[in-house]
């Protein structure tokens, strides 16, 4: 199947990025804008993404093409990163900047080539990490940090099987026709991972494109990865974990009907059904929510509720001076700071005790953050 995602999936109303001390803060409702490069270096802000029911070249537009039969048009000058990119860190962040500011200064096409699902969700299921991103929040993520065409190859055993020199062949160099290839510093592609820079620069020299390698970047003595944010995340840490996304960690879903234990202690809650991979560990934060547009002050809870001998996996929220029905709607949950972890009360006085106190703590973290 070819296709891009459809418009209402675009509907991010918040999102930060902070690079180079710089925040952007996007607002949207139900379009996605971005900032690109267009011709002789001049800045275009504000483009509309297009959204297509199957491939089309509708140029200066950043487009999304699931699966390389799909990917059928000819850039101009190609200027292409590949990678999986999961949490779109600062570490990605600085290669996308390098791959758009070679694409203006060559009056050319950004290009992310990715791939879905994750490689070890296919070679190794066993060792598959918890996802930073959906899908559609990482497509957010790179239209976001102004790249062009997002290439996204449908990954399979006979993907991972692929000879990296072939692949570099067949598809960097005859299918996309890049000009210029940048990756990280500890790229790799191919069988086994036998894919190197070193090999990447041999084909390139060859098919006459040139490769560039972006080097680690490090937060306060220690290496940005997806893997180091995810212990983070999932550790709780979520102010370490912001400071090597470069934006706070956020989930989405639906509002769902829970059991309403929340309503009678006083403390209506938004139960959130989150297509996430990763949430953070259990315990109460001080996060900011957005639904349809508007952004709320609230604390979140994530947990088990020991108090009342346990249950699944539950994340409530609890919107500060909001009242009205929520159910259906969706959600996004953006986590400021960690109040304490989960805690068993001795009894439901106790709680709501406490619950009136993560309030307050909450208010205040928000209030300074």
């Amino acid at each position: 199947m070819c296709f891009v995602m459809p418009e209402q999936l675009y509907s991010l109303t918040t999102f930060r990025i902070i690079a180079k001390k710089a925040v952007l803060l996007y607002h949207t409702e139900n379009v996605y804008t971005t900032r690109s490069w267009g011709s002789a270096g001049k800045s275009r802000q504000n483009r509309r993404l297009t959204i297509l029911s199957h491939c089309e070249n509708i140029p200066r537009h950043m487009r999304i093409v699931r699966g390389l039969k799909c990917f059928t048009e000819r850039l101009r000058n190609p200027v292409l990163t590949l990678g999986n990119f999961d949490g779109v860190h600062l570490g990605h962040q600085a290669i996308f900047r390098k791959v758009v500011e070679r694409a203006r200064e060559i009056d050319g096409t950004s290009v992310a080539f990715t791939f879905e699902p994750h490689p070890l969700k296919v070679i190794a299921p066993e060792r598959s990490p918890k996802l930073l991103n959906t899908f559609h929040a990482k497509m957010r993520l790179l239209g976001a940090s102004g790249i062009d065409v997002v290439i996204c190859a449908n990954f399979t055993r006979a993907f991972a099987d692929q000879n990296p020199d072939d692949f570099a062949r067949e598809v960097l160099h005859e299918k996309i026709g890049v000009r210029e290839v940048y990756v990280g510093y500890d790229y790799a592609f191919g069988k086994d991972r036998e894919g190197g820079i070193e090999s990447l620069r041999r084909t390139g020299r060859t098919y006459g494109f040139e490769v560039g390698v972006v080097e680690a970047v490090q937060v306060n003595g220690v290496v940005v990865s997806s893997s180091a944010i995810r212990d983070l995340v999932a550790s709780g840490r979520i102010e370490e974990a912001a400071g090597l996304l470069g934006r706070h960690y956020t989930i989405e879903g639906e509002i769902v009907h829970g059991v309403k234990r929340g309503q009678k202690l006083g403390f209506p809650t938004a139960n959130l059904n989150t297509a996430n991979e990763l949430v953070p560990g259990y315990g109460v934060y001080a996060v900011l929510a957005v639904i349809e547009g508007r952004l709320f002050k609230a604390v979140a809870s994530i947990g088990v509720r020991p108090t009342f001998d346990s249950g699944p996996l539950s994340v409530e929220v609890f919107l500060f001076d909001f009242r009205g029905d929520l159910y259906s709607k969706h959600m996004e949950v953006s986590f400021i700071k960690h109040l304490r972890g989960e805690e068993k009360f001795a009894d439901v006085e106790a709680l709501v005790r406490q619950i009136r106190k993560d309030i307050e703590d909450a208010r205040h973290a928000l209030e300074h953050a």
